[in-house]
Parts: structure tokens; C-alpha cells; sequence
């Protein structure tokens, strides 16, 4: 465990920052998933918007969110 005072809330940030990422992880996936099952255009508009979402957290990178339009268009 942490003893100074940065680092506890560094320790704090990060645990907050990870149940962050994961949610919208969990989100991502969910919609790529559904948007390949049902292949309508709300469902990919919906992973698009996800996506792009994803990309300007931070949480993918710009080429990789371009890469899974890309292949979710096809």
C-alpha cells in the first residue's frame, strides 16, 4: 500500500479510471457484437458512435477505431 500522500491518490485516481475503462470497454464490445448479429443500420450507427466515443477517451486508438468501422461496414 501506498504511504505518500501522492501516491494514495494516484492509487484512488486508477481505481476509478479502470471501472471507467471497463464500463465503456464492456459498452464497446456490446455493441460491435450486436451491430455484427443484427446487421441493421441503427445497431451499426450505434457501435460507430460507441467507437468513435472509445477512440476520443483514449481508451482505442484512432487507427484501430477506424480499422473496426472499416469491418463492421463490410
Amino acid at each position: 500500500m501506498p504511504i505518500i500522500k501522492s501516491a494514495k491518490k494516484a492509487l484512488r485516481q486508477s481505481a476509478k479510471r479502470r471501472v471507467k475503462n471497463q464500463t465503456w470497454k464492456n459498452k464497446l464490445n456490446e455493441a460491435v457484437k450486436k451491430a455484427v448479429l443484427e446487421k441493421s443500420a441503427p445497431a451499426l450507427s450505434q457501435a460507430y458512435k460507441i467507437i468513435d466515443k472509445s477512440a476520443k477517451r483514449g481508451l482505442i486508438k484512432k487507427n484501430k477505431a477506424s480499422r473496426m468501422k472499416s469491418r463492421l461496414a463490410r
